[in-house]
């Protein structure tokens, strides 16, 4: 640790250098997105909690699915809204190591969970007599439980070594949130064991997760291609072309932000892929994942009627 340099406990973040018509047109347009993702994750919620057609595995996870996507989105949609409409862009080095680790916990537990869903989807596919009892109730709490802590636990210590590091000026982050990259280019410490760990974190929870959805999604599709009926083929491909989309969209934005030889390198289109794996992309998971499921729509047109009648 240098003793040489003041340490800097406040960061600016940057955003996007735009004029003050564009600014204001962009904090509209993310504040709409934001209040339709979080309205429309509610609504996924409201109806797996309250209509029992919904009450199975796959949508008790879609359920837990969109409860983490309200708190990911807001991990960093507020406090881009705080800076696109007003001037004052500081936030200080307690809160942005706390983003830090809330961002990467709630995207990890992504993962973990998009796996286990695609896990769902191959044994009710291709084993579907033994679904039920393989997919119980207190499995399926069992594997959601284990993806939140296993999320949570598996960025404790790079969010540990990043609070280590010493920070001494220049204090702004070319960012608007506190990601890994930009925050590690203002370190006046070495940061090589933080690089490494935080690689080998990326790669296996990322990699790992990718690998096992991409081998169930595989299976899925081999099996459905087995089945004779035209018909009963579609069916169960519409169930899952939903969940390959969303798994295409996550991971192919993640990868490109974070299975890089050099973690610690960024560049400026680093911000706008951001924007759509933590803005838009929130957004289009329920629409995709859910709300174009038939099972889905019957509920909430069940659950409109009877609020009519009421």
């Amino acid at each position: 640790m240098s003793t040489n340099h003041s340490c800097v406990t406040n960061f600016i973040l940057l955003g996007f250098s735009l004029g003050r018509h564009t600014q204001l047109f962009l904090f509209i347009l993310i504040l709409i997105i934001y209040s339709m993702t979080l309205l429309s994750n509610l609504l996924i919620i409201i109806l797996v909690t309250s209509q029992r057609s919904l009450h199975k595995p796959m949508y008790f996870f879609i359920g837990n699915f969109s409860f983490l996507e309200m708190w990911y989105t807001t991990v960093t949609v507020p406090r881009m809204l705080k800076d696109l409409g007003g001037r004052n862009k500081t936030i200080s080095s307690t809160d942005c190591i706390s983003q830090f680790y809330f961002l990467f916990f709630l995207g990890a537990t992504q993962h973990f969970l998009l796996a286990i869903m695609a896990y769902d989807r191959f044994l009710a596919i291709c084993y579907p007599l033994r679904y039920t009892n393989l997919m119980c109730k207190s499995t399926c709490g069992k594997l959601a439980a284990a993806s939140w802590i296993a999320g949570c636990l598996s960025i404790s210590l790079p969010a540990v070594m990043m609070s280590r590091l010493v920070f001494c000026g220049p204090n702004t982050i070319d960012h608007f949130f506190c990601d890994f990259s930009p925050l590690l280019q203002l370190s006046c410490t070495d940061t090589w064991l933080n690089e490494i760990l935080f690689s080998a974190v990326a790669w296996t929870v990322i990699l790992g997760c990718f690998f096992f959805t991409f081998m169930s999604y595989a299976s899925v599709i081999t099996t459905i291609l087995r089945i004779p009926s035209s018909l009963g083929r579609q069916k169960a491909f519409s169930t899952c072309a939903s969940h390959i989309a969303v798994v295409g969209i996550f991971f192919g934005t993640v990868m490109f932000m974070y299975i890089r030889p050099k973690a610690k390198s960024s560049s400026p289109v680093d911000k706008v892929v951001s924007i759509f794996y933590s803005v838009v992309v929130p957004l289009l998971n329920p629409m995709i994942y859910s709300l174009r499921n038939k099972e889905m729509k019957t509920a909430l047109w069940k659950a409109v009627g009877k609020h009519k009648r009421i």
